[in-house]
């Protein structure tokens, strides 16, 4: 039976769109879409238990997959299936994740699974930024309680005029990434790097894209409505109980106001609330907290929440006794580590990163191998947040989705200030020792410095904060917070981080927890985020003012040369042999790369010890010397011979020519060793290819003054040497020797 297909289709502008289409694929999950532009095909499949999990949260999964099928590809390494996610399909899963999750009611907590597969690729459109779009229109397709569509879109702005999810080739020459993520009402989440643009050119991105979304969110909406939306699933709710949640407020309101106050630090603080809230646990028996137990837990947490709230919104005051605008005590230092290629500490409050950075070639570059790219970054960050950061004992599984999101914000902070021209490949590792408030921006200011201590030429230092709200939206009163802590993160209607020079923002994150945030309110909170990046980043500079003018010298240094390709061959010698002996002899590490579009070789000589990267430098000026018709050039006597002496160039070692002993002198020389001894030096002429030889003529008698009287001799009689290959015919060439021209014996 055909099935029956339904389908709406989004217009783009410039001639592109994106078409959602459902009826035909994956019948059998809760709902299921494809979105398509271009070539580009997006499968999103949802499906959510109907029986709750005993959890007391939502186990929301979202997965996003890229097939190498999509794009004519099979997988690299020995195994040629698809593995664990890429970093790149984990970033997408954590764009998605944090728009869908907060539009799930809080006591929803059934297993639910949005899976996204790229099932076909196109070069010119980028599949993460339709990923949001299709995970909403599946579920919008669903049953599932789910508060209203989203969308998410990327925003470029390529000379000065902003682009809806722009091409990769475009995003090249933006200078602005950024993915937006919203309903048609609200922005939602915001994260992306930008070429130090200011706070009002990235609040102008957010609503260009907004618009686009609200268009994609109509879609939706007029997809589901022909589809035939079905009715909302019934689920257990949470219990409530009213009269027990008011007079938990009223039992522990006034005592935590007083703690939040009190402006102490987080295990003071925390020892405090834990002591007001087992207070409260004690008053009930236990056969009374086996009923309400989690109910007198879960309305305690609300009520310290709304003290807090109440106490910044009232007084302006945090809970370490800051106001809104203060950041924490800062101390740095760099060249903490004696062995690293550059690291620096940076210590704010209580948290703390500790990066290192290391250089090497091209060939340590980090190789991104997905269907949607493949390519490789030669300046890259990892972070680690190790369970001690927080006074924690928990089982270490691998890198999780939070290290790489981390890792990847403070990438894309600081890698438009390397500059082009760095030659090395460039890994900065961030390992947060303490963590109470953004380690993410400790790690990019940790890096800033660490790569400066390096000797990298950064263009400009970065420094990231991280900043919160809280708002009400009954008396429309609100407080910015600077440098927020981690319980303020947990409590605030608005957690992003900023990052920047003194002359812009160079990337963010953003995750937006109310409704309707205005953009006047957005704003002014990214200005005061502008203020304390800037109080921080003097406390870096205050550090290391400027990059070291070299690396340390246990660093290794680097030198590029440039060289036709035809000299590549010689280098590498055969098998590789010469540039594994020439590696050996001089210390150093030498990598070779073609630049197809110069065909010329670029030669990589990585060395702690400038005499072996001198020694390979002059390795490869012999290889490419080229000695020219009529000059004079100094050379030395490598070798004796009967016949002459082999002679080695000064200025190009390993170089070598035949000196015949013709050419020694003036007068007829009858030993090489009369003229000439192992060892001399002295100059010759070059005259290029001998025509009779072949092979290339120096000669030292040129350079040298003709004796008086000399009389050169008269060219030798070759006897009719010409004609040898004549000799034994007559005048038509043919045999003087008549048995040549009798007829062979037959057999008998």
């Amino acid at each position: 039976m055909i099935p029956q297909v339904f389908k709406e289709v989004i217009d783009l502008g410039d001639g592109r769109e994106i078409s959602i289409e459902t009826g035909k694929l994956a019948k059998q999950a809760h709902g299921s879409v494809v979105v398509q532009s271009g070539n580009c095909m997006l499968l999103c499949t949802v499906v959510s238990n109907y029986k709750a999990s005993d959890v007391d949260f939502l186990p929301l999964t979202v997965d996003y997959r890229e097939k190498f099928a999509a794009a004519g590809r099979y997988p690299g390494g020995f195994f040629k299936r698809e593995a664990r996610p890429s970093d790149g399909e984990v970033l997408t899963m954590r764009l998605v994740d944090r728009v869908l999750r907060p539009l799930f009611p809080k006591d929803y907590h059934s297993e639910t699974q949005v899976m996204i597969q790229l099932m076909s690729h196109d070069e010119n459109v980028m599949p993460d930024a339709m990923a949001g779009l299709a995970a909403s229109a599946a579920i919008m397709l669903s049953d599932f309680p789910f508060e209203c569509a989203i969308s998410e879109a990327r925003v470029g702005r390529v000379n000065g005029e902003f682009i809806i999810n722009p091409t990769r080739a475009q995003l090249e020459e933006s200078d602005i990434d950024m993915m937006i993520g919203a309903s048609a009402d609200s922005v939602m989440m915001v994260e992306g790097e930008m070429d130090e643009i200011s706070e009002e050119e990235m609040t102008e991105a957010i609503k260009f894209a907004h618009e686009a979304i609200k268009v994609q969110c109509a879609a939706q909406l007029k997809l589901a409505e022909a589809f035939g939306q079905k009715e909302t699933r019934e689920y257990e709710s949470e219990r409530e109980d009213e009269a027990l949640a008011q007079k938990i407020h009223d039992l522990v309101y006034d005592k935590v106001y007083a703690v939040a106050k009190a402006g102490s630090s987080k295990h003071e603080r925390g020892a405090a609330f834990e002591a007001i809230k087992e207070e409260v646990l004690e008053s009930y028996t236990e056969e009374e907290l086996e009923d309400i137990g989690g109910l007198v837990s879960k309305y305690y947490s609300k009520a310290e929440k709304a003290a807090v709230r109440d106490l910044t919104l009232n007084e302006g005051l945090r809970l370490d006794g800051r106001k809104t605008t203060d950041i924490r005590p800062i101390w740095c230092e760099v060249d903490y580590l004696p062995s690293t290629h550059g690291s620096a500490i940076f210590t704010r409050g209580e948290t703390q990163a500790l990066a290192t950075v290391t250089l090497g070639t091209s060939r340590e570059a980090n190789m991104i191998d997905m269907p949607s790219y493949a390519g490789e970054e030669r300046f890259y960050l990892h972070y680690n947040f190790p369970p001690f950061s927080t006074g924690e004992a928990r089982p270490i599984r691998g890198t999780s989705r939070r290290e790489v999101g981390h890792g990847n914000l403070a990438q894309r902070a600081l890698k438009g200030m390397v500059p082009e021209d760095c030659p090395y490949t460039v890994r900065v590792v961030s390992e947060v020792l303490e963590s109470n408030g953004s380690s993410s921006m400790a790690t990019v200011c940790s890096g800033t410095m660490a790569l400066m201590d390096a000797g990298v030429q950064l263009k400009k230092p970065v420094s990231g904060i991280a900043m919160g709200l809280i708002s009400d939206a009954d008396t429309g009163n609100y407080a910015v917070l600077s440098d927020i802590l981690g319980d303020e993160d947990h409590l605030g209607d608005m957690d992003f981080k900023v990052t920047g020079t003194a002359d812009g923002i160079t990337a963010c994150q953003m995750d937006i927890k109310v409704k309707g945030l205005s953009y006047e309110i957005l704003v002014n909170a990214l200005k005061q985020a502008c203020d304390g990046r800037l109080h921080i980043l003097g406390k870096l500079t205050d550090a290391i003012s400027a990059p070291n003018s070299d690396v340390k010298s246990h660093a290794p240094k680097m030198v590029t040369r440039v060289i036709p390709n035809e000299f590549i061959g010689a280098l590498i010698g055969p098998g590789g042999k010469v540039i594994q002996e020439l590696q050996k002899e001089t210390n150093t590490t030498i990598v070779i790369n073609e630049d197809p579009v110069t065909e010329e070789g670029i030669v990589e000589i990585l060395g702690t010890g400038q005499e072996g990267i001198d020694a390979v430098l002059a390795k490869i000026d012999a290889l490419m010397f080229k000695p020219e018709v009529g000059s004079v050039y100094e050379v030395k006597v490598i070798k004796m011979l009967d016949f002459g002496a082999v002679v080695e160039y000064i200025e190009a070692p390993g170089n070598e020519v035949l000196l015949h002993v013709s050419e020694l002198a003036w007068e007829r020389t009858e030993n090489v060793s009369d003229v000439v001894n192992m060892g001399d030096v002295f100059d010759v002429k070059y005259f290029g290819i001998d025509q009779r030889t072949r092979k290339e003529k120096v000669s030292r008698k040129a350079v040298l003054p003709k004796p008086e009287g000399y009389v050169a001799r008269p060219p030798r009689d070759n006897g009719g040497r010409d004609n040898r290959n004549n000799r034994g015919k007559d005048n038509r060439g043919r045999s003087n020797n008549r048995r040549d021209d009798r007829k062979p014996k037959e057999d008998n």
